[in-house]
């Protein structure tokens, strides 16, 4: 009787608690793909490496394949296919919540017998197969795991090399020494909107991404002389692709947090069918976080965003995607009526302000023979921003200060031509036509008129009109030419530019690898800029209507050696020459476009400024290896630039050096947990800054500056240390993840800028981001 006592005992644990006997698992399945003409790949071998016994299976009539019943953890899948390049997919993570679901391209080999074997890695390569100098992949877990990077491409980025972030407010990043506003975004091969909450005027950056990492797949981030597919954009560009939804399964992720509400759900459309869907919504209060007591200002701030991509396979060589994006963010701020609580003059200004964005597209894929490949897009677009400020005069009456409201919309036809010659060729050609619609208001206080005055006040529609064609040449196995030629044209004024691309790559050996890149680059003024008013004569005349575009010429040498299977050095060194930069005509004017990061430039502006950059940047990088990754980006460079004063000043942005160094390491504790510690610390150059002339911003009683020597002073260097903290269990059918994000762990009071107080007549310094916690709770089922 004690015997069966122990033996139902045991048996009844099991019954209620079946978890601690059975290991769990979960689906790697995926799609093999020719990398140029996106065909399905039958009879592919897909192997997981240091499997004993061997792991593996091949893919199917559809290209298909599938690994089921893995053990939960990390790992690298080796994929071969008679004729084409062997490639490696590494760090794989592996949680029971979600299946993971890949698109794997494989490029093909121009010889039978190889000189010698190169075995290419999914994260030693571009997405894109024609980028052949300064680009990078990032995957979605980059954008996850790096501290303080919140799920936002644009926080994540400042990571690299020759990367800085210009405002710890904001996801602004200066690359190369450039403008924010010189970077490009596109989304499944197509340029979109600006995908941020809290945009400013004109600006390529915001408060906080729209786009969740719950859509993207891996994507390109570009930082000089781009192939010629890429245009409109003198720095840098990010191009994004989207992650399709599970086709086969249901699945769902919860996050809730100190930055909101995010929920995600993908699954099939139908039974028996391809499709999917993938969709996404976000809502938050910034002003949580003010709640908990953090310093973050007076305003109440709220977003809200949601973002689909739903795919259509419509017979086996064509498919259908409809993909967009919108987000509303706006901000309120209310005067102090008291005005014995008024500490200083931004406590008689209340304010209100909106920005929302949105995109939706309809693309169409067609495979129209073994060789052949046409995509094509449209994209309907646009954007919508506006302030209202006013200040509390000495009566408690209000007296309206500044009023913007700015509203762009785009329709922009896209189609892209893929074409294979043979192994060795293959031709991308393309073009872009964009039907702009604006409608464009800026009021400013003018003190001798004692109310507003109109600076920007125009409403209509105008074209751009964007082509390319590019062709991938492999000389051999070991070097490669691309080649190709951009044309931009903005018809509001005709000014337009022809622009020659040209990289080449060189393999020294199977770990050494040398490139050059070089391309003229142009980029349209903000909308809003040609559209300044200046009244002559008592007539109103636009003084910009005719500005030409901005140009650069991008210089590129680098060297790649790949130290180990998971350790890589690169070292890149560039220069950048850009001319017809609109500046403030006259010997004695030190204003240049090149500088403006906020609103538009109202004042008359011609195309005769110049400009340099030039630099060495060295990353060293690990990919997750025995659980730990590291990425430490050093760069050293110039930022200069010149007006009809014919002297060659700093720029804003000439930190003249930068180093970070992002770090991680997981440990896997008992019962399916997993612990992860990740930082990054940021040690680089002060941005440059104009002084403050005090004695006559007293007598107007606001900022003015001492124009003569603009950007001759440097903010301390700047120094921040991030910090981020997970905890994730996996159970069956689900993953739970705690995370903690330090932001500026140490509490360092980096130096923003000065400003004049004018309620006391002093020069105050305004200070960066402090100390700020953000927790989250995440669920994957």
């Amino acid at each position: 009787m004690h015997s069966f006592t122990k033996v139902f005992a045991v048996l009844f644990f099991m019954a209620i608690n079946p978890l601690q006997a059975q290991q769990l698992t979960q689906t790697i399945r995926g799609t093999v793909i020719d990398q140029i003409t996106k065909a399905p790949m039958p009879g592919a071998t897909v192997m997981v490496l240091g499997s004993d016994p061997v792991i593996g299976t091949s893919t199917d009539a559809h290209g298909d394949f599938k690994l089921a019943n893995l053990p939960l953890g990390t790992y690298s899948l080796k994929v071969n296919f008679m004729g084409f390049k062997e490639i490696i997919f590494p760090t794989i993570q592996l949680n029971s919540g979600k299946e993971v679901v890949l698109t794997i391209p494989l490029e093909e080999n121009i010889t039978q017998i190889d000189e010698f074997v190169v075995t290419a890695t999914e994260k030693d390569r571009t997405v894109n197969d024609m980028i052949q100098v300064s680009g990078r992949t990032f995957s979605v877990e980059e954008t996850r795991k790096f501290a303080a990077a919140v799920n936002d491409p644009g926080r994540m980025a400042a990571s690299f090399s020759g990367v800085t972030s210009t405002d710890d407010g904001n996801n602004n990043i200066s690359i190369r020494g450039n403008s924010p506003n010189g970077l490009l975004w596109r989304m499944e091969g197509i340029d979109i909107p600006n995908p941020n909450h809290f945009v400013n005027p004109g600006t390529s950056g915001g408060g906080v991404s729209i786009l969740s990492s719950q859509l993207l797949a891996n994507s390109d981030f570009l930082t000089g002389a781009f192939p010629a597919e890429y245009g409109n954009a003198l720095s840098g560009a990010f191009d994004l692709n989207l992650r399709k939804g599970n086709n086969e399964n249901r699945e769902f992720t919860i996050q809730a947090g100190f930055l909101g509400l995010d929920l995600a759900a993908e699954g099939p459309i139908a039974k028996n069918y391809k499709g999917s869907y993938l969709v996404n919504y976000r809502y938050s209060t910034l002003s949580l976080l003010s709640n908990i007591g953090l310093p973050l200002g007076d305003f109440v701030t709220n977003f809200q965003d949601l973002s689909f991509n739903i795919y259509l396979p419509t017979g086996s060589k064509s498919n259908i995607t409809l993909f967009g994006f919108g987000g509303l963010s706006d901000q309120k701020g209310n005067a102090l009526k008291d005005s014995l609580k008024w500490e200083s003059e931004e406590d008689r200004y209340g304010s209100t302000f909106f920005s929302n964005t949105g995109a939706a597209g309809i693309k169409h894929s067609y495979s129209l023979n073994e060789a052949n490949f046409l995509q094509t897009t449209v994209l309907a677009s646009g954007n919508a921003l506006g302030t209202t400020s006013s200040r509390l005069d000495n009566n408690l009456q209000f007296q309206d200060r500044y009023y913007n409201n700015y509203s762009n919309s785009k329709i922009t036809f896209s189609s892209v031509l893929n074409t294979k010659f043979s192994a060795k060729a293959n031709l991308r050609s393309g073009v872009y036509v964009n039907q702009l619609y604006y409608n464009l208001r800026e009021d400013d206080f003018e003190e001798s008129m004692q109310g507003l005055q109109t600076n920007i006040n125009s409403k209509g529609n105008t074209q751009s009109i964007q082509a390319f064609s590019q062709l991938n040449y492999r000389a051999g196995e070991r070097l490669t030419f691309n080649v190709g030629l951009h044309y931009l044209q903005l018809l509001l004024n005709n000014s337009n530019s022809v622009e020659p691309r040209l990289s080449a790559s060189y393999v020294l050996d199977e770990k050494q690898r040398l490139s050059f890149g070089y391309g003229l680059h142009s980029q349209t003024q903000p909308l809003g800029t040609y559209f300044a008013e200046q009244e002559v004569n008592g007539q109103i005349i636009l003084p910009n209507e005719d500005l030409g575009l901005s140009k650069s010429h991008h210089f590129v040498l680098g060297y790649d050696r790949s130290l180990t299977s998971y350790l890589r050095m690169k070292v890149e060194t560039y220069y950048q020459h850009l001319f017809d930069v609109p500046i403030k005509s006259g010997a004695d004017e030190t204003y240049s476009i090149i500088n403006q990061q906020w609103t538009f430039a109202t004042d008359p502006l011609v195309n005769e400024g110049f400009g340099k950059n030039y630099g060495v940047e060295l990353t060293l990088e690990q990919f997750m290896h025995n659980n730990l990754y590291f990425l430490l980006s050093t760069s050293l460079y110039s930022s200069k630039y010149k007006t009809n004063e014919d002297v060659w000043r700093n720029t804003a942005y000439n930190g003249n050096f930068n180093v970070t160094l992002t770090a991680g390491k997981e440990y896997k504790l008992k019962r399916e947990r997993v612990l992860g510690l990740n930082v990054r610390a940021i040690y680089t150059g002060g941005l440059r800054t104009t002084p403050i002339n005090l004695e006559e911003s007293i007598a107007k009683g606001e900022e003015v500056y001492y124009d003569n020597l603009a950007y001759t002073d440097q903010n301390p260097a700047y120094f921040r240390t991030d910090l981020r903290f997970s905890l994730k269990k996996n159970k069956p059918k689900s993953t739970r993840t705690w995370a903690l994000d330090i932001q500026n762990a140490s509490n360092r009071k980096n130096i923003f800028g000065s400003y004049f107080e004018a309620m006391n007549g002093e020069i105050k310094t305004s200070y960066q981001a402090p100390l700020i916690p953000i927790l989250s709770y995440r669920v994957e089922f």
